[in-house]
């Protein structure tokens, strides 16, 4: 026993030993290439001396950055996160400044600029050097995750056996279809994935057998994340018509991706449940728009607009930045990923690539945001939560479906995030063989992309123009020039003249714009939604055809325009087609102006007609199966957000160990379903999911158990978790702020 104590601590001083080694070589070269860096007297010292002044100015500096470096994080973590990012490096040279004060003699001295350069090579090679040894060294790395666990039982009153049942992992590759997860698997861009399902690249040694398997499944009409991950975190999606919508009793304007927004909705959904969420039991929500009832939070949107101590999605930051090297290299990444888009986006602009988007501004940076800073603070927390034996994790990962919006669903670039995310997945992977529990890991979806030219680059107007064109409404001289706008002003000029039953006067100046407000329209990928402010309920084909005669008739034959929904006094709501072509929606089926959008189309339109905000008229793009195009309705060559092609069917790879999502081999259709899956395989694994008070943990049933439970709205009593779940009746059937959908 004395024995191994000896050889732990040895093994440990050691590493302590030849970290400070290399840090101290690492200052010595850096004194010597860099001007303004001085290790020496202004008379000179021998090496020797100078060796020990480095010595002395590594160790400071490590000490400083082991025991300072926390303490600054945790007092920032009110920053935002690009901000933090920026402040990583003035406050990493700080500390070196500092410790090269410490020094004895004075010897030590450098100019604040050449202070961060310093400091990040130091930090980047003592982390370098660190992690080399605890690879090469098995059994302290497992001693490290041990200690890791059994302080987290010790602060949850645990007893620390773990022998039983295994925790679930839930993995979301946000954006990721069924199609293109099949494509990146046969060219080899993600091998860990290829690997369970027994896949291996061509002119590699066999696989072994599949250890997954992979499930299609149908998103609500609503084909976006804000809807998708609602259904599967929470268990109702209802009333979610796409990723921005107006609610005319409320007058505001929904974003599914604003906090206000996203803790609202998840308000909403635990009311109509009655139910926490997937992750009440010991759960942990990493990178989410929603909590999912969990306790653990990291990055949650639903609750990043609350202050003070209440809000502890943040504290995902200081698990990942409390580490100063984890720090710089992340910001390093984070500037080499802002100049790879800058190059592919310029290398695009050069072949004259078509569709093509903008890609300057902020785009870079936010883009880099989400495929390194999002990603690695999201993978080191569900590493940490499996290392601290959490019961169930659910994580998102955005960095595919922000590149593949910008540079296309199939495109190179979009293909290279997907590869790198390939190793994040088989990081955690690795992970798991160090917890102290077995995991299952699940990967899934929530949509995939369409890919397309943008409505108004086939057409040289935006839906926005073309709706005040057709009714009638002032709309800027370039869209009058265009072809669609020109028609659509024609149209609604002849229409109020023929109601007004008089001729077309020579030389007619502009007609008087139609009576009411302007028409709010708000685009989600291919799908909008028009909604007339001044009508306090949804308006009626009737009452909009009477207010703007041609607006009907110029949307549904426009050719970049699959259907429209609308509300019907005397049909009940009826979808428009081209040519006329008009079907109630009680009547509705998988033919006829659906015809294009595959199968359960029709279904997904009924269910959305029925929410209480469904806007006065949805417009759902074209959708051409030959090529799988569609035409978004904002700035995005890759899209989701309606119906057409690949953003409808995303994926659900899950471990043979599982029961099949659906046993008799059904079709599996909407977020609800999703939801009720993944929580039978909860219940598989665990068993009964009880009270977290009745378990023995010494905590007690309270609203505080509900860490996700927005402060928005009226109080909504909170049952016990899998209580009383989920007594509404109806099953899944099916369906990002700014710039785009999630």
């Amino acid at each position: 026993m004395f024995e191994g104590r000896w050889r732990t601590t040895g093994s440990a001083l050691l590493r302590v030993i030849t970290v400070w080694a290399a840090s101290t070589l690492t200052m010595l070269l850096l004194a010597a290439v860099l001007p303004d860096f001085h290790l020496q007297s202004d008379d000179g010292d021998s090496l020797t001396r100078t060796a020990l002044t480095a010595a002395w100015g590594a160790g400071a500096f490590g000490l400083l950055s082991a025991l300072v470096w926390p303490v600054l994080v945790r007092a920032l973590l009110l920053v935002p996160a690009l901000v933090l990012g920026l402040l990583v490096f003035f406050l990493n040279g700080s500390l070196l400044l500092i410790a090269l004060r410490l020094i004895p003699d004075g010897r030590g001295a450098a100019d604040p600029r050449t202070a961060v350069v310093v400091a990040a090579v130091m930090s980047a090679v003592a982390s370098a050097t660190s992690t080399a040894l605890a690879v090469g060294d098995d059994n302290a790395y497992r001693r490290r995750l041990s200690r890791l666990a059994d302080r987290r039982r010790r602060r949850s009153g645990e007893d620390g056996r773990h022998g039983g049942p295994p925790g679930t992992v839930f993995l979301q590759l946000d954006g990721v279809g069924h199609q293109v997860l099949l494509d990146a698997v046969a060219d080899g861009v993600v091998p860990h994935i290829a690997g369970w399902l027994g896949e291996s690249p061509e002119g590699a040694p066999p696989a072994r057998p599949a250890t997954h398997r992979l499930t299609p499944w149908h998103t609500d009409w609503s084909s976006q994340t804000g809807a998708s991950q609602l259904g599967i975190l929470h268990g109702s999606n209802h009333d979610v018509p796409a990723f921005r919508w107006y609610e005319k009793d409320t007058g505001r304007i929904m974003v599914s991706n604003r906090p206000a927004s996203a803790a609202e909705l998840q308000r909403r959904a635990i009311e109509r449940t009655g139910d926490g969420g997937l992750l009440t039991l010991d759960g942990a929500s990493r990178g989410n728009l929603f909590s999912g009832g969990a306790d653990q939070l990291a990055l949650v949107l639903s609750i990043a607009a609350r202050r003070g101590r209440a809000n502890r999605s943040r504290a995902g930051y200081f698990a990942y930045f409390s580490d100063p090297a984890n720090a710089v290299r992340t910001v390093v990444s984070f500037a080499a990923d802002v100049g790879r888009e800058i190059g592919q986006s310029t290398r695009a602009r050069l072949r004259g690539d078509r569709p093509r988007v903008g890609r300057g501004g902020l785009y870079p940076f936010i883009r880099a945001f989400a495929t390194v800073v999002e990603r690695d603070v999201v993978v080191t927390a569900v590493i940490g939560d499996m290392l601290a034996g959490r019961t169930a994790v659910y994580a998102d990962l955005v960095a595919y479906d922000e590149v593949a919006h910008h540079s296309g669903p199939h495109s190179r670039d979009a293909f290279q995030v997907l590869a790198r995310l390939d190793r994040s997945v088989g990081l955690i992977a690795k992970a798991a063989e160090h917890a102290p529990r077995p995991y299952r890991i699940v990967l899934l979806s929530d949509h995939g992309q369409s890919p397309g030219e943008t409505f108004e680059a086939a057409y040289g107007l935006t839906l926005r123009d073309l709706v005040r064109a057709g009714c009638g409404l002032p709309v800027p001289r370039r869209v009058r020039r265009t072809k669609s706008g020109a028609e659509a002003r024609d149209a609604a000029r002849h229409a109020v003249l023929g109601a007004l039953h008089r001729p077309d006067p020579e030389g007619a100046g502009e007609e008087e714009p139609a009576r009411g407000s302007d028409p709010v329209v708000l685009a989600s990928g291919n799908l909008a939604l028009i909604s007339f402010p001044d009508v306090p309920e949804r308006m009626s084909r009737e009452q909009i055809d009477r207010r703007h005669p041609a607006l009907l008739r110029t949307l549904a034959n426009h050719p970049g325009i699959g259907f429209l929904l609308v509300r019907s006094e005397e049909h009940g709501s009826v979808v428009l087609g081209p040519d006329g072509a008009e079907v109630p929606v009680a009547a509705l089926t998988d033919d006829g102006p659906l015809a294009a959008m595959g199968p359960g189309a029709a279904e997904a339109v009924r269910r959305t007609d029925g929410f209480p905000h469904v806007a006065d008229i949805m417009v759902n793009s074209m959708y051409e199966p030959a090529t799988g195009r569609v035409h978004a309705f904002e700035e995005q060559i890759g899209s989701h957000g309606g119906l057409g092609g690949e953003q409808s069917r995303p994926f659900l790879l899950s471990p043979l160990t599982l029961s099949a999502p659906l046993p008799d081999g059904g079709r599996l259709t909407g977020a609800e379903q999703v939801h009720e899956v993944l929580r039978r395989w909860l219940r598989e694994v665990n068993g009964p999911q009880v009270p977290l008070g009745a378990a023995g943990t010494g905590r007690t049933e309270s609203t505080e158990t509900w860490a996700g439970l927005p402060e928005v709205g009226p109080e909504v009593p909170v049952p016990a978790p899998g209580a009383g779940s989920h007594t509404r009746s109806t099953v899944a059937r099916t369906a990002e702020d700014e710039p785009g959908p999630a």
